[in-house]
């Protein structure tokens, strides 16, 4: 029988909360969630680079508060004349466990191609941060029947060159491009399905021992109404939420999902 997967409920905060809001938050979030929730569930949050250092000397500050530190994307080099970006180097010294690479706002907005994804995501491995690796697949791509072949090709670009025990020990996140902040979810049963192909490319470009270890979230307008209904499938191991994370009594919700009737 395959391991227990632990959950991993992630809030990526994007372009939101100053680093005074953001204490807010984490201080919100101490209160609401218990130990008992952490046992259960893992949470990251993902807030910008300007309140990092401030959300992790919240965190530490607050008594029986579990939260992870989390980055939302960073650079692939070290360090060099890279004005603007932030060296992978940096962020373990903040406390940084998870960094997001490759979101499909990075992809679309910003041009980030799968060379460049791969790049990051062996970087972030190198400092010994976690990637959350998001793929994931346009409308246009949905309707002509092309998600899994999308999704494929993008879990095979990124994490080309990466060994089988490190593809293991990451996150990969689902979110198709057509549900991110449009309030269109995928239903639990696609998801489900598109996950268990990503599950299998794993197992055949690593191999069965990362397949099921590696842990897969789903992300796309989750919110505290759906978030059961995409937990209760056997493949989805957590979610990558937007929006709903910025709430901290909704985000709650959704990392206790497990109280809903």
């Amino acid at each position: 029988m395959a391991p227990k997967r632990k959950p991993l409920i992630s809030g990526n905060w994007k372009m939101h909360h100053n680093h005074f809001e953001a204490i807010q938050v984490v201080q919100k979030l101490a209160y609401l969630l218990s130990k008992e929730d952490y046992d259960q569930v893992d949470v990251s949050i993902h807030p910008p680079f300007t309140d990092i250092r401030s959300v992790q000397t919240t965190i530490f500050d607050q008594r029986n508060c579990e939260l992870i530190v989390g980055a939302q994307n960073c650079y692939f080099e070290e360090k060099g004349a890279f004005t603007g970006e932030v060296s992978p180097a940096f962020l373990p010294k903040l406390d940084v466990k998870y960094v997001i690479v490759g979101h499909s706002e990075r992809r679309e907005l910003f041009g980030e191609t799968d060379e460049i994804v791969n790049k990051k995501v062996k970087a972030v491995l190198k400092f010994g941060m976690t990637p959350i690796l998001c793929v994931g697949e346009r409308l246009e791509e949905r309707e002509a029947g092309e998600t899994e072949a999308k999704v494929a090709s993008q879990v095979r670009a990124g994490l080309s060159g990466v060994g089988a025990e490190q593809v293991g020990s990451m996150v990969i996140a689902y979110e198709p491009i057509w549900a991110i902040g449009t309030g269109r979810t995928a239903s639990a049963e696609d998801a489900q399905s598109v996950i268990s192909v990503i599950r299998a490319v794993v197992a055949e470009i690593a191999d069965a021992d990362a397949a099921s270890t590696v842990r897969i979230q789903y992300g796309g307008s989750v919110k505290a109404t759906n978030i059961k209904e995409l937990m209760e499938q056997p493949d989805i191991d957590g979610a990558l939420v937007g929006g709903a994370s910025l709430d901290p009594e909704e985000f709650a919700r959704i990392v206790r999902y497990r109280d809903q009737a």
